[in-house]
């Protein structure tokens, strides 16, 4: 009798309710959650922020929740508790999430996409002081280039009225710190503390970011055997970190580090906060036809970099940006357009060098799908001053490759081509007083 009561009720509420709340999934990264609440059909919205207390509000139209929804442990960081309930005499639904602090939001309602319906996606993104996204950038990892002395004082010794006139001796030389100033009773000037002995051949270490495609709500493409490109291309990147990291001269960058998503041009500004030497995009790739197999290598087209080209100076945000380390803020627009393209042609120079050299060494490591490095506009491969490249490591479409991409030792192997591509390009490239230079 209950079953019948509850199956009852569940068929009157989707008739009455113009979508119901299916289920929330959370997705926790360091500098941002994802919260995605899965709907039976598409509906009006509205979603803002309350202060004092800091809290977030989700308001559905028409809706009501099918299952008890609940948070994950791991938020509690920044969503303290969930409450919800009926709202505008019962006709619609109402969230409210009390948050630790004061987070930027996002949102989107995004139509079917398998595997999954229709969702309403909300961000939640951490801010610093300065009122920019993400975590503070850290130090940079880069040997400071070495800067002219500053001008110097000298300190001449003032002869009394009646003393013996001595030999002429150079004069003191202090730095400014130490300066002193000499006036006519002082005879005697102290001695410049001994400055430490600087390094005689500075060494910087090469940092590799390495991105895992996809993440969090974003899965990716799906083999025959339901593995996920999010979870095989993570495995990878990880991988691929632990043998550069066994490297001298090298330390890798993991963009994402976890199942959760990041945005496709954040991936992008997070390499250049740890700047980066050079960017690698892990993916897995699919086709409809499934039989074609194969690793790929792509740098940025042409035609891409002219449209990130038009972006950098229409926006005034890349204006202070720094482009190959020259700050684009103070220069004329025509300056502004010829060092930007100084640095694109660079970068790609660079970056199809590297290419080469990493689908050389996938070669010895299996079936390549092209002979040559490809080009397309990925968004990931748009900074104009890091070499950037993507790497379709199999087909996960192909139920062979896909089966491959789920062993650990094939994931060792093609980590291991990648690394060996970048470090064939860092031989013949590197400048001297780099560690790997030596």
């Amino acid at each position: 009798m209950f079953r019948w009561c509850f199956l009852f009720s569940i068929l009157l509420s989707q008739w009455v309710f113009a979508a119901t709340v299916e289920n929330l999934r959370v997705w926790h990264s360091p500098d941002q959650t994802r919260l995605v609440l899965d709907l039976s059909a598409a509906t009006r919205f509205d979603v803002f922020t309350v202060k004092d207390p800091d809290r977030l509000v989700i308001d559905l139209a028409g809706a009501a929740v099918l299952n008890p929804l609940a948070l994950p442990s791991q938020v509690k960081s920044r969503i303290r508790d969930l409450r919800y309930a009926p709202h505008n005499q019962g006709r619609d639904l109402r969230l409210v999430l009390e948050l630790s602090h004061a987070l930027e939001m996002r949102k989107a309602l995004l139509p079917p996409h398998p595997p999954y319906g229709h969702r309403l996606v909300v961000d939640l993104i951490e801010t610093d002081a300065a009122g920019k996204r993400g975590p503070p950038a850290p130090k940079p990892t880069a040997t400071p280039i070495p800067l002219p002395p500053p001008p110097v004082m000298r300190a001449e010794p003032v002869a009394t009225r009646n003393a013996p006139v001595a030999p002429s001796a150079p004069a003191a030389v202090l730095p400014r710190s130490e300066a002193v100033r000499v006036t006519a009773k002082q005879t005697v000037v102290p001695a410049p503390a001994a400055a430490p002995p600087r390094p005689a051949n500075p060494v910087r270490t090469q940092v590799i970011a390495i991105d895992a495609g996809h993440g969090g709500d974003d899965v990716g493409a799906i083999g025959m055997r339901g593995t996920y490109e999010k979870d095989v291309v993570l495995a990878i990147a990880r991988e691929l970190a632990r043998q550069i990291n066994a490297e001298p001269g090298f330390k890798a960058v993991l963009i994402r580090d976890g199942d959760y998503f990041i945005d496709l041009r954040d991936r992008m500004v997070r390499a250049r906060r740890h700047r980066a030497d050079m960017f690698v995009s892990i993916h897995a790739d699919a086709f409809q036809n499934r039989r074609v197999t194969g690793s790929s290598v792509y740098v940025l087209s042409n035609r891409g970099a002219t449209s990130e080209a038009a972006r950098w100076l229409a926006e005034r945000e890349n204006a202070a940006d720094l482009v190959g380390g020259v700050t684009l803020e103070d220069k004329d627009p025509q300056l502004r357009s010829v060092l930007l393209d100084l640095s694109q042609t660079a970068s790609l120079e660079a970056s199809l060098k590297v290419a080469e050299n990493v689908l050389h060494a996938l070669k010895q490591v299996g079936e390549v799908h092209r002979e040559q490095v490809q080009a397309a506009g990925f968004m990931v491969l748009k900074s104009p001053d890091i070499p950037s490249l993507l790497v379709e490591t199999a087909f996960i479409s192909n139920p062979s490759e896909e089966q491959q991409l789920r062993d650990h030792r094939f994931r060792v192997k093609i980590a291991g081509a990648v690394k060996e591509g970048i470090k064939a390009y860092f031989r013949g490239h590197t400048l001297p007083g780099q560690r790997y230079a030596n």
